[in-house]
């Protein structure tokens, strides 16, 4: 395993933007439940077959359609391929925008919490508010200290991000690389990758990918 040499950083105070104030995590968890229940349906599947297609358990996908628990980034996603789509379709719950514009305090916010509610200290605020069959997608990764986004995944695309504030930990296959404030990246997403936040402060990274996935 190598570890990719750090970049010079940029003062963490001039990258970092305002975060919103007024989205509401709990509206991504109360609209992914009934709409993932109805994609299902549609597709004739029960809930076992679907969460064998997943890779997860017939119980937490119960708990997930019942609006109780927001699962993993990697299960979110694995969940969206089964049922051919991708997760802004799933959990968008804003209107298409009338602006091209979206206030820092509009964005709308995606958080990741465990089996009993507890906080994963991962969400996602949404730079671009998602509509149906948008090719580029641009999220800010928010990741409290030693939050990670557990398993790798992988999937069609590219991916390119900035890190905003904070240390950030990118994980491309076998090849760990630490980034801080200022750095940035690229990657295929063919390529299997997964995060973490390593240090002792809040982590905020600037994600775009192209198609949309999340």
């Amino acid at each position: 395993m190598r570890t990719a040499k750090k970049t010079t950083a940029i003062p963490a105070a001039a990258a970092a933007s305002p975060a919103p104030v007024d989205a509401d995590p709990d509206l991504a968890l109360s609209a992914l439940g009934p709409r993932l229940k109805h994609a299902r349906m549609v597709r004739s599947l029960t809930l076992k077959a679907l969460a064998d297609a997943a890779g997860c358990s017939e119980s937490l996908l119960s708990r997930v359609e019942r609006g109780q628990v927001m699962p993993s980034l990697a299960n979110l996603h694995r969940l969206a391929r089964a049922l051919d789509t991708n997760v802004a379709e799933l959990t968008a719950s804003f209107a298409p925008p009338m602006s091209p514009v979206t206030r820092a305090s509009e964005r709308p916010v995606i958080e990741f919490t465990g089996l009993r509610g507890k906080k994963r200290g991962v969400k996602l605020e949404r730079v671009i508010v998602p509509i149906r069959g948008q090719l580029l997608q641009a999220d800010i990764h928010v990741l409290e200290p030693k939050a990670e986004s557990l398993e790798q995944i992988a999937h069609v695309g590219e991916e390119m991000g900035y890190v905003i504030e904070g240390e950030f930990e990118l994980r491309l296959g076998d090849e760990v690389y630490r980034l801080s404030a200022g750095d940035s990246f690229y990657f295929s997403s063919d390529v299997p990758h997964s995060y973490r936040n390593p240090g002792k402060t809040q982590t905020r990274v600037l994600w775009t990918n192209t198609p949309a996935t999340f």
